[in-house]
């Protein structure tokens, strides 16, 4: 997944791996505290390739503990599967921390694959506030927030006001606009990212999340989607297909092939995250300066997004946990997270930045952001949240193509999450 996908997009997928790894398999250190020793950063679609210059800084005054930059695969899929398939080689796991999306971080911490770390030891009061959450479990804090995320609604704002009108706070002013203003522009309406993968999961727990509802409670022991805000949210979704103000083709679509439907001058309305209005904006857009982002809509007024981002968490079998936890100081330090925005495009967990003036001048969504971010929910939280992602692909899938409708999705969907966690 692609600049910190579901997103994120968005994921910056990060896994620190030992370089002095000790033959035949034994631990050096043994995981004791104040081990120190060098490193190694695997990541994933550093497509800016922000983060050399930044491993740059830290080697320059840690001697002993030099980070070397390795990729994994761009997929957050194939991420995923890499990782979990490394870790659960326990002491013989290559990786001494992990930068996970931020939905990861119950299931880790409930395989025991990563370890609790001290709240005083990292500046969390000065994090906004929802990131936190996603790097807790149980009550414990097992990650720390390193990038943060939020679904926008990008616009075409040149349209908007040749037509006279706002852009639209409610779902009823959305679907009204992409049925009647974009075919007078050639335009296709309204797109998110609807292929059966991470990205569908997000935008139809932001449909539930916006219409009042829930999937899990409970750390996932409670499945709660079984309400009329679940269906009335995927049955929105599914409106604009049946209806064609949500082209067809929209079903296809991940982070990027959405994105450049909007950047192409194909599209009114974009649900997606920040990169999508930073990359649009750039000088050979065909959008550039005619592009606005408001918070997404819900059925009364501004909706809720779903957090995307990543944490970084360390091994429960770190070589050199020391090491591990001086650089995720490191890498959520003030300095630091200044340039994860102006280097790297993805918008930072410290709350100051997003007041800067210099910033926002040259981010004018970040006050949008902001919002959205202290406005935004977790995705469903559970130890078994790769299953519950796949249950939720596949029913709202099936109602998007009109196989279910959003009524009998809704009680699919609660059958089959019930399923899972009774694992």
């Amino acid at each position: 997944m692609r600049w910190m996908r579901a997103a994120g997009r968005g994921l910056l997928v990060l896994a620190v791996v030992l370089t002095g790894y000790v033959a035949s398999g034994a631990r050096a250190d043994d995981g004791a505290v104040g081990g120190r020793g060098p490193l190694t950063l695997a990541t994933a679609g550093d497509l800016t390739g922000y983060l050399g210059p930044l491993l740059e800084g830290w080697n320059r005054t840690h001697s002993g503990e030099k980070v070397t930059l390795v990729e994994l695969p761009d997929s957050a899929d194939e991420t995923h599967a890499q990782m979990t398939t490394d870790l659960r080689s326990g002491d013989r796991s290559r990786f001494d921390v992990l930068n996970i999306d931020v939905a990861w971080t119950s299931e880790f911490a409930a395989a025991g694959w990563i370890r609790p770390l001290p709240r005083d030891r990292f500046p969390l009061k000065s994090f906004l506030p929802p990131v936190v959450d996603t790097a807790t479990y149980d009550g414990r804090l097992y990650a720390v927030p390193y990038v943060t995320n939020a679904g926008l609604l990008l616009y075409r704002k040149d349209v908007l006001a040749k037509e006279g009108v706002a852009p639209p706070r409610t779902w009823a002013e959305l679907e009204r606009d992409a049925k009647t203003i974009a075919p007078k522009y050639g335009l296709d309406g309204y797109a998110g990212q609807f292929l059966p993968y991470e990205g569908l999961t997000v935008n139809a727990a932001e449909a539930v999340y916006s219409a009042g509802g829930t999937i899990l409670g409970d750390e996932g022991e409670r499945v709660t989607v079984n309400s009329a805000a679940a269906r009335e949210g995927i049955g929105f979704l599914a409106r604009g297909v049946r209806e064609g103000w949500i082209p067809a083709k929209a079903l296809t679509y991940k982070e990027e092939e959405s994105k450049q439907a909007f950047q192409d001058g194909r599209l009114l309305f974009l649900r997606n995250w920040p990169y999508a209005y930073v990359v649009a904006s750039a000088k050979g857009s065909k959008v550039a300066g005619r592009i606005g982002a408001v918070p997404l809509p819900g059925p009364d007024g501004p909706g809720a997004s779903v957090l995307g981002g990543s944490n970084l968490a360390v091994n429960t079998h770190a070589r050199h946990p020391e090491s591990a936890a001086r650089l995720i100081a490191y890498l959520t330090s003030g300095p630091v997270q200044r340039k994860v925005l102006t280097r790297g495009a993805l918008p930072p967990v410290r709350a100051a930045l997003y007041d800067d003036p210099e910033l926002v001048r040259r981010f004018p969504y970040l006050p949008t952001l902001r919002a959205s971010v202290l406005a935004a929910a977790p995705r469903p939280k559970s130890p078994r949240y790769d299953q519950v992602s796949l249950v939720v692909q596949a029913v709202v899938h099936d109602a998007l193509t009109g196989q279910e409708t959003p009524e009998s999705a809704v009680r699919r969907l609660a059958r089959e999450l019930a399923a899972v966690s009774a694992r």
